[in-house]
């Protein structure tokens, strides 16, 4: 592929999209040969996408517990910049076949499809079911996947055209990274509910009184603890850890293995836990509700890089330290009393059932066995 840097590349975005359709617009297949600027051009808006959808869903899920929903808060059209972004990604795919397969092809178009879908369906279930803030929702649910479905077209792909090298390596851990905060964000329920009800406790709510009220009114009661547990904390306690160290242990292992270098689940894992710290005083600045940030996935992610470490039996391996780190570092954290931020925090970590540690391990170690030994087959039948 020609370098980047050729002759007569601009650096503008806005002047590489114009050379982008003077040259390349028009119809190919899928695997089409693909100048290296086009690759690299392509994959950084990808990137720029999924940043926009980040930062718009953080805001949206503190926005949630603050106020009544509204269709048009900023926190939605910053995440609908990605998605439009993302929708002329994927018409540019499919229309000139560059810088795609057509296994990419199909993940990234059936993703959109499926969050196109959920989008409107979110909406009438919010005018049907009336708060619905619980981000486990059905269609809460298939916007995750969509855009879950979109993210491994998009890892698929530049595993497909990049070529080796550093920004390879970069791009792919930056894709997990948007990857791990997708499959977790559900569980910022949790992390942004203790948080609320620890305000509502001490007679400072974050939630707005309309906001309070219409949720009292959506189950029947007035706006007493239990109304406000069944606003902010509707999730059983079990479902965090079983979410946040197993599901997510799973996610970095195969981050790990498919970029394959040292310490890369811990580098996506860092990533993630940095930008929700960063994230967290500019909430606090602007008045916005706060949430734990779950520093735990440090070590999750660590468990999993010293796994790979091992020899043989690396299933068994990476799942017992997954659950002695990652269960033990979320105990610590639960043990500790931010008191310096006073009641900016007044908890570090959510509500957790500890008895979920042999389900992770087991779970994790089958899971992780039975993927193996499946790519162990394909590399053989191949």
């Amino acid at each position: 592929m020609p370098d980047q840097r050729e002759s007569g590349i601009p650096r503008s975005p806005i002047a590489k999209t114009v050379l982008f359709f003077r040259r390349h617009w028009q119809r190919g297949a899928p695997g089409t040969p693909t100048p290296e600027w086009v690759v690299r051009f392509s994959y950084g808006m990808w990137l720029t996408a999924f940043a926009f959808k980040v930062i718009g869903a953080s805001w949206d899920m503190s926005w949630h517990f603050k106020w009544l929903r509204d269709d048009l808060a900023p926190p939605h059209l910053i995440n609908t910049v990605g998605t439009v972004i993302i929708c002329v990604l994927v018409v540019l795919h499919t229309y000139t076949g560059l810088a795609c397969d057509r296994r990419s092809l199909r993940l990234m178009q059936a993703g959109l499809v499926m969050f196109l879908i959920a989008a409107p369906l979110d909406v009438i279930n919010h005018r049907v079911s009336g708060l619905d803030l619980t981000a486990w929702s059905a269609t809460h649910g298939l916007l995750y996947l969509g855009t879950g479905v979109m993210l491994a077209g998009v890892i698929a792909g530049w595993l497909r055209v990049s070529p080796p090298g550093r920004t390879r390596a970069v791009v792919l851990t930056a894709l997990w990274a948007f990857f791990l905060e997708n499959t977790f964000f559900p569980n910022g329920q949790q992390e942004y509910g203790i948080l609320e009800l620890r305000s509502w406790e001490r007679g400072e709510p974050y939630a707005e009184p309309t906001l309070l009220e219409f949720a009292a009114d959506d189950i029947g009661r007035s706006v007493d603890r239990e109304a406000v547990i069944h606003f902010a904390l509707p999730i059983d306690d079990w479902v965090y850890p079983l979410w946040g160290i197993g599901v997510m242990a799973l996610i970095l292992a195969a981050a790990r293995h498919t970029v394959g270098r040292a310490w890369t689940a811990t580098t996506v894992a860092g990533a993630y836990v940095t930008y929700r710290a960063i994230s967290w005083p500019l909430l606090l600045a602007g008045d916005f509700p706060t949430s734990t940030v779950p520093f735990y996935l440090l070590f999750v992610g660590l468990a999993v890089d010293l796994a790979f470490r091992a020899a043989s039996a690396r299933f068994a391996v990476g799942a017992v330290l997954v659950t002695a780190f990652g269960y033990g570092a979320l105990w610590l954290q639960s043990q500790l009393r931010p008191w310096l931020l006073g009641d900016a925090l007044t908890e570090s970590a959510p509500p957790s059932a500890y008895w979920t540690a042999p389900i992770v391990l087991v779970g994790v170690a089958a899971i992780w066995f039975a993927t193996a030994r499946s790519r162990r087959s394909e590399l053989l039948a191949g």
